[in-house]
């Protein structure tokens, strides 16, 4: 009888391997005649098409997984101290952010170090692009009351059709599985395990679709240029940001798993890797959500209703690195601008990005356009954030790594509170 000494090369390596090759394709591609446009005709469609499949698995799992942890439950009791928690504990540390990017971008005022020629080329580099976003942000804005009527569906197929709708199909799932925890258990059980069938079925083709997460790591890094020469330009404003998520990341939230769990932080890291590799190469904490749920859940041996029903919120309205991108960044553009702000246009800062981090869809690119609410609250001018185009697909990435290990966070800590709850029931 032979042993098989050859072992199977884990995710994670795998996935890094496809950045690393991705980066160095980038880099060839830049020096090659006609390169660039190649990888962005044949080789970006793959990255799109992975990106795509994991998408389109997000909503149907927080369907899934909601209803079926709350009908579950069979307490209302209990779902409403697990929600009132997650969303204490979101924005406790979502505030925390925003305070903690306004300091650092008050403390090392990267706006003062920009030059005047970079902001005039990057103001002619970006026009059209910040005009459009600037359009669709302003299609958005509304009133307090507007945004939390937007939260409610008035048609939940249509809601389903669309990512950027994800908090309106949270709603639905939780008052559809509240409805169905309430129904007698002869009729709901047939249900509740038809949803628990779907919800497993989901997870497993999740499973099939990561077997080419090297394929699609490698397509997304592959097409993204960058300009050395504007991001040397911007470097300081780069740093700033980066170490504040740094500070998220190493300092917030192995205090929070610490106070609330038994769970090392090595271990979380260890984990996470592959759900923190995909997140910073796809950019979007819904694409990741799938991959996410599965690490979570089986990786700290967590409930799953507690952890899938903490994670469909949390990428829907837990945005710590957005909250802290969206302070930084509105600090350094009013630098920029020559714009002194006041201690309360600070704090306005901090509300505000808190607010639109909440409302930010987890897909790339949304923080930009919600930046732009935080600026008009402050009376900055908006077309400044062409200063900040440039490397926004770049922090891009690392602040959808912070989203994503925030939602990993606070399902730990909820399932931790959870657990004292029970043990002295």
């Amino acid at each position: 009888m032979t042993e098989k000494n050859n072992k199977e090369i884990p995710l994670h390596i795998k996935i890094l391997a496809g950045m690393v090759i991705g980066v160095a394709w980038s880099i060839a591609a830049g020096n090659i005649n006609g390169g660039s446009e190649w990888t962005l005709s044949y080789i970006k469609p793959l990255g799109t098409i992975f990106i795509k499949l994991l998408q389109m698995l997000a909503i149907p799992l927080i369907i899934t997984s909601i209803i079926s942890g709350i009908a579950g439950l069979r307490d209302i009791n209990k779902l409403g101290r697990i929600g009132g928690r997650t969303l204490v504990l979101f924005t406790i540390t979502c505030f925390t952010s925003t305070i903690l990017g306004v300091i650092l971008a008050s403390a090392f005022t990267p706006g003062n170090a920009i030059p005047e020629k970079t902001k005039s080329e990057l103001f002619a580099s970006y026009q059209d692009k910040t005009t459009g976003l600037i359009d669709k942000a302003q299609q958005g804005t509304g009133s307090a009351m507007d945004m939390i009527t937007e939260m409610f569906p008035n048609n939940i197929f249509y809601a389903m059709s669309n990512n950027g709708m994800m908090l309106q199909v949270v709603i639905f799932s939780i008052l559809f599985g509240i409805a169905l925890s309430k129904v007698d258990v002869s009729k709901s059980e047939i249900v509740i395990q038809f949803v628990e069938g779907l919800n497993e079925t989901f997870m497993k083709l999740v499973m099939l679709i990561m077997g080419i997460a090297p394929v699609g790591v490698f397509a997304l890094i592959a097409s993204i240029s960058f300009d050395a020469k504007v991001f040397l330009s911007l470097l300081y404003y780069m740093l700033t940001v980066i170490a504040g998520l740094a500070v998220i990341l190493f300092i917030l939230y192995p205090l929070i798993i610490r106070l609330f769990s038994k769970i090392s932080y090595g271990k979380f890291f260890k984990t996470m890797q592959p759900v923190f590799l995909m997140a910073f190469s796809t950019s979007s904490s819904a694409a990741t959500l799938p991959v996410t749920m599965e690490r979570v859940s089986n990786g700290f041996s967590i409930k799953k209703e507690i952890s899938d029903f903490v994670l469909s919120l949390g990428t829907t309205i837990n945005m710590d690195g957005t909250a802290l991108y969206q302070s930084i960044a509105a600090v350094f553009i009013a630098q920029a601008t020559g714009i002194d702000l006041t201690l309360g246009q600070m704090v306005i800062i901090a509300l505000t990005a808190t607010l639109s981090a909440v409302g930010a869809a987890g897909i790339p690119g949304a923080g930009m356009i919600t930046l732009i609410i935080v600026l008009d609250a402050i009376h900055v001018p908006i077309e400044a954030i062409a200063f900040i185009m440039a490397p926004d697909r770049l922090l891009d990435m690392f602040r959808t790594v912070i989203n994503v290990a925030g939602d990993a966070c606070g399902a730990i800590a909820v399932s931790g509170m959870e657990e004292k709850v029970d043990s002295r029931q």
